[in-house]
C-alpha cells in the first residue's frame, strides 16, 4: 500500500486544473482556483455530509482528492493504473485528510471486511465486469449502516435511445474503457440491499445520469 499523509492546508489548489471524475469520462470535478477553487455541484453533492474513512473507486487525475469536505478524515483511492495512481499521488500531498492510493479493481478492493464509512462510486458502475459483485465487495467493506455515494449515467428512460444503447454497448465498451451505456445501476443497487436515501436523475451532455446515496441495509437472512 502506498501511503501519502500531509497536514499542510491545502494550498495545492492553486496548481491544478478542473480535472476529472474519472480517465474514461473527463467530467470536471472542480470550478476555479485559488480562493474561488470549489468543487462542481455534481461532486459537492455526491460527497456531502461524508465524515470518516472513505473509499472511491478510480482516481481520475486525484484531482478530486481536494474536493471532499474537511469532516473527511481519511481517502482510499482504488485504482488499478499505475499511471492514474501515480498522477493522484502528485495532488495529495496538498490535500490535509489522510490518503491511500492503492491498487484493486472494484469488485476485489484492498480493505477488510466492514473497514469504511462510505464507498463512492463515480462514472465507475458502467464500467466494472460485473454490478453484483462490485456491489457485494461495496457491502462487504462499509461499516453496518455506511453509505454509498454514485454518480452515474444511466439507460435511457426513451425507448429507441434505450434500444440504441443495448445495440452500440459492446462496440462502445471497446472504445470507452469498457463503458457498458445500458446499464441501470440504480436497479443493481437495490437489488444489492442498499436502500435510496435519495436520488436525482438528470441530463449531461444529451445523456441520462444519476446522482444518489444509499445506505446499507442489514444482511437479509
Amino acid at each position: 500500500m502506498t501511503a501519502v499523509a500531509s497536514d499542510r492546508p491545502p494550498d495545492g489548489r492553486t496548481a491544478i486544473g478542473r480535472g476529472m471524475e474519472q480517465f474514461h469520462h473527463p467530467r470536471p470535478v472542480c470550478t476555479g482556483r485559488g480562493p474561488t477553487f470549489r468543487p462542481t455541484p455534481q461532486r459537492e453533492r455526491l460527497t456531502a455530509g461524508l465524515t470518516g474513512r472513505v473509499v472511491e473507486f478510480g482516481a481520475g487525475d486525484g484531482v478530486k482528492l481536494a474536493c471532499y469536505p474537511p469532516q473527511v478524515r481519511e481517502i482510499v483511492l482504488v485504482e488499478p493504473d499505475p499511471f492514474l495512481r501515480a498522477a493522484a499521488e502528485g495532488v495529495a500531498g496538498g490535500v490535509p485528510a489522510e490518503v491511500s492510493i492503492v491498487g484493486g479493481h472494484p469488485a476485489k478492493a484492498p480493505m477488510e471486511d466492514a473497514s469504511c464509512d462510505a464507498v463512492v462510486h463515480a462514472l465507475s458502475l458502467c464500467c466494472c465486469a460485473s454490478l453484483e459483485r462490485t456491489l457485494a465487495e461495496a457491502r462487504r467493506i462499509l461499516r453496518p449502516g455506511g453509505r454509498l455515494r454514485f454518480y452515474e449515467h444511466v439507460r435511457s428512460a426513451n425507448p429507441v435511445v434505450a434500444m440504441t444503447e443495448s445495440l452500440v454497448g459492446p462496440l462502445w465498451a471497446r472504445a470507452s474503457g469498457g463503458c457498458r451505456p445500458g446499464r441501470d445501476p440504480v436497479a443493481a443497487i437495490q437489488a444489492a440491499g442498499f436502500a435510496l436515501e435519495h436520488l436525482d436523475r438528470f441530463t449531461f451532455q444529451h445523456v441520462s445520469h444519476v446522482l444518489g446515496a444509499a445506505v446499507l441495509t442489514p444482511e437479509r437472512p
